[in-house]
Formats: structure tokens, C-alpha cells, sequence
């Protein structure tokens, strides 16, 4: 009797501890399926493909250029330019490149063209082809090591070239990019006069020369922004200006490749 009590017991013990072990492994295997339907994270959502470039051929494009940066009063404009969606081409001493590389690598990545303008302000023009050299190739270092980027245009100082330095820019890859539009600022330190005078000559297919070391150029810069816009101007950089078409070692004033330019 003993004997059957305790295999009575123990069974007893058994069937409920198998019982419980079944309602227990309900619940896991239902939070298990539950889980297996969450949906799956959605992807990262793909950067917008950058709009194309205007048609200077048809559009009444401008190219905003500034010289001799980059200074402390570069900041400000491009504040200006960043508030109007604004892109301009930046020609960069050297020296100032090494001193202000914040600014530089603030230009590149607002989408600013960045180009070559020697490294102290030489005159290429009158410059030995070791100075030339010289003057281009630290330059071009100095930009490169702010920016990543290699520039692939040259303004020569004061406009000052030759056929020593249009070989020299066409084996280094550089074309030379001048104006057609000078207000001198660099003369005429007056905002009102530098707006006039801008505003004035601007024609479809121009490269305005401005110095961004000057504040009162840059103060000048908003008008002008502004008053072209309400005519139905586009600004572009140089090389959108030229729709990438600019050739080392040769020199371009404006767009003036007899194509139409500003037709509707």
C-alpha cells in the first residue's frame, strides 16, 4: 500500500509539472511569433540628386568672382551668399589660404568654386618660369590641403600674363579665367559706388571681379544680388559660366563664343 501511495504521489507530481510546463511555453512560442511579424527598419532615405546646372546658353547667367581671400570679412559674405542661394568662384592667395583654412574648407562646402591666384599676389605675367612654378604649385598645395580639392583655374594677379605662363597653366591643367566687369573696388572703397557700378555694366555672359577683403565690397554684394536677380539673372561659377568647357593655358574674359545667351 505504502508503495502504491508513493507512486500515486510522484505521478501526481509529474503530471502537474508537465502541465505547467505546457501553459508556460505557450506564451514564449505566441511572443515569438509576434515578434517575427514586426515590420523590418525602413532604409535611410537616398540624398536628392543635385539639380543640373543652368543652361548659360539660353539663361541670363553672371559669375560672381571674388579676389585676394580669403580674409575675415569672407565670413560675412558668405553669409550673404548662403541666405540667396548663391554660388560664386572664389581666386585664393595662397598665403591666405594658410592662414584661414576654416574659410576655405568653409567655401568648398557650401559649393563655392575654389581657384588659384599665386601665392603672393605675384606678377605671373613678368615672374621667371621657376617663380611661376613656385607661386602656382604651393598654392595649389595649400588649397588642396584645406579643401581636398585640386583647383583647375588661375586668375593671374593684376591680369598680368605671357606665352611662358599660358604653357606653364596648360601643362599644369589650369585655364586662365579673367573679367569683364571691374568695378575697383580696391580703388573705390565706397559700397554705393561698387553697387552703381556693377549694376551698370552687368550684361548675360559676364565674370564680375570683386575683392572679398574689402568690407565695403562686401557690403555692396546683397544690392547687387538682389537687383540682378529681379532682372532674371542666374549666377553660376566660372566653370558652369563656360558649361565646363574651359581649356588649360587659354584665357577666357566672358562668355563670348558667339552662342546665344539670356534667349528666352
Amino acid at each position: 500500500m505504502v508503495r502504491r501511495g508513493a507512486a500515486a504521489v510522484l505521478a501526481a507530481a509529474i503530471c502537474g509539472w508537465l502541465s505547467t510546463l505546457g501553459q508556460s511555453a505557450a506564451p514564449v512560442e505566441l511572443l515569438a511569433a509576434t515578434r517575427s511579424e514586426d515590420p523590418p527598419p525602413k532604409p535611410a532615405p537616398k540624398p536628392k540628386p543635385k539639380p543640373p546646372p543652368p543652361d548659360c546658353a539660353r539663361a541670363k547667367c553672371v559669375a560672381l568672382t571674388f579676389d585676394d581671400g580669403p580674409a575675415e570679412s569672407t565670413s560675412e559674405l558668405l553669409d550673404i551668399l548662403a541666405a540667396r542661394k548663391v554660388k560664386a568662384t572664389f581666386f585664393l592667395i595662397g598665403e591666405n589660404v594658410a592662414k584661414h583654412p576654416d574659410l576655405v574648407r568653409r567655401e568648398h562646402e557650401a559649393g563655392h568654386e575654389l581657384a588659384d591666384h599665386s601665392y603672393t599676389h605675384a606678377d605671373l605675367g613678368a615672374a621667371s618660369k621657376e617663380d611661376v612654378r613656385s607661386e602656382l604649385t604651393k598654392t595649389q598645395d595649400a588649397i588642396r590641403r584645406a579643401s581636398g580639392v585640386t583647383p583647375v583655374l588661375l586668375r593671374p594677379p593684376y591680369g598680368s600674363t605671357s606665352e611662358r605662363l599660358a604653357g606653364i597653366t596648360r601643362r599644369m591643367g589650369l585655364a586662365q579665367v579673367m573679367w569683364s566687369v571691374d568695378p575697383l573696388d580696391w580703388e573705390h572703397r565706397d559700397t554705393g559706388d561698387v553697387e552703381r557700378r556693377v549694376l551698370k555694366a552687368v550684361k548675360p555672359g559676364d565674370i564680375v571681379l570683386m575683392h572679398d577683403i574689402h568690407r565695403t565690397t562686401v557690403r555692396a554684394v546683397p544690392k547687387i544680388i538682389d537687383r540682378l536677380a529681379a532682372e532674371g539673372y542666374v549666377f553660376v561659377t566660372v566653370t558652369e559660366l563656360f558649361g565646363g568647357r574651359l581649356e588649360p593655358g587659354q584665357e577666357f574674359v566672358r562668355r563670348n563664343s558667339g552662342e546665344p545667351q539670356g534667349l528666352p
